[in-house]
């Protein structure tokens, strides 16, 4: 599957468009992470358990996007972003999304 955050991809010539291809993922932080955050905040730093789960989180939201795609009979997918949302305290939604098309 290809993807790309333009409209087009070098080299391909958009043949179909399928529709909107989005996946997403709910994640809630850790007691045990807190603390080390807290910790963190404290001394200043990158806080890498959090960057370690908003990348895992990323990466799930694209695989859900790129199996809705193949759904749709997609084999690449333009215009993609994300989005992230507080959905509770301690709780956030990332949305990946993009326009499914066929490429040749």
């Amino acid at each position: 599957m290809l993807l790309s955050t333009t409209d087009t991809i070098v080299g391909k010539k958009i043949t179909k468009q399928l529709g909107l291809a989005r996946g997403n993922t709910i994640r809630a932080r850790h007691i045990g992470r807190d603390i080390m955050a807290i910790l963190r905040h404290i001394v200043g730093g990158e806080i890498t358990d959090y960057t370690k789960m908003m990348a895992e989180s990323r990466e799930q939201a694209i695989d859900r996007m790129v199996e809705d795609a193949q759904k749709l009979g997609a084999n690449a997918i333009v215009h993609m972003s994300f989005s992230t949302q507080m959905v509770m305290g301690g709780a956030s939604e990332i949305l990946a999304y993009g326009t499914a098309v066929v490429v040749e």
